[in-house]
């Protein structure tokens, strides 16, 4: 039998709606072999994470899903495999970006309000266990309120920065990201690719980026088809990329996706993780 992974899901340390508990727990019910937690920039998370994975059967994988730049686009790269001793130094390296973060959620919600759409700032915080907020958790409050008809309908419009409420903050390069993922001895992986360039796009970063250390891209994803699935892989293997995969769970946050077989159509083998350590 295939032993499976997911290496891409959340908690409530981010967007998520399960502990780092209550996730494993959902992986060993699954069949999972190993899953990695990787919140949005921060790495809170994963000490109790790490900790949890011992009472399972389940190989915890230390990772978080930092938001990075290249020439105004906005990329994610997780993180896979970092080591425990550099959790401080991630925390310290993100409180700058966070201070960025929440400046620009506070001016995202008086945006809104100014367009007749009234949200409690504070509110929306004392509902993270951590009260650190992104667009996801506004987006959940625009739906709640009746102002949106979902999540994803709210990420398209009001919270789209075609909209005008919402400015993206400065964030670090993805060059920059990756070196400080090398330096630790992290697994640099481009997640989703798909969803933020274009194929063209995609070939002219892929290069570079392989050189400048990034070890593998997600060819497994909830949100891909498998003809994108396929293109993906071919990308992967023509600039020497290992394969990676997740589901992206998040809970109820995104009710439709669950973990390690996305909407139906995820199947990570193991062998993936073992390659990217290999690579």
């Amino acid at each position: 039998m295939q032993r499976l992974c997911d290496l891409h899901t959340h908690s409530i340390y981010s967007d998520g709606s399960c502990t780092p508990e209550e996730l494993l727990n959902l992986a060993q019910q699954a069949g999972l072999s190993a899953v990695a937690l990787c919140d949005h920039n921060t790495v809170d998370g994963l000490p109790s994470f790490l900790s949890a994975a011992t009472n399972t059967k389940v190989e915890a994988i230390a990772g978080a899903e930092f938001s990075v730049d290249l020439e105004g686009t906005e990329l994610h790269l997780l993180g896979l495999e970092i080591p425990v001793t550099y959790f401080s130094q991630i925390s310290e390296q993100m409180r700058e970006g966070m201070k960025r973060k929440e400046i620009s959620n506070l001016e995202l919600i008086e945006s809104l309000g100014r367009a007749g759409y009234s949200l409690d700032y504070k509110a929306i915080k004392d509902q993270t266990p951590n009260g650190k907020v992104n667009r996801a958790h506004i987006a959940m409050e625009l739906t709640r309120r009746g102002y949106t008809g979902s999540v994803q309908e709210a990420f398209a419009t009001l919270l789209s920065p075609a909209a005008g409420h919402y400015i993206e903050p400065k964030r670090l390069t993805v060059w920059e990201m990756l070196d400080v993922l090398c330096s630790m001895g992290a697994i640099p992986v481009l997640a989703h690719p798909f969803l933020n360039l274009s194929e063209e796009r995609l070939k002219e970063l892929l290069p570079q980026a392989a050189r400048r250390g990034l070890r593998g891209m997600e060819c497994q994803y909830s949100l891909y088809d498998e003809t994108t699935t396929q293109t993906a892989m071919q990308m992967a293997d023509a600039y020497g990329l290992k394969y990676s995969g997740g589901s992206d769970f998040h809970g109820t946050a995104k009710p439709d996706i669950r973990i390690g077989v996305g909407k139906g159509n995820l199947q990570i083998p193991y062998q993936w993780l073992i390659d990217l350590h290999r690579a």
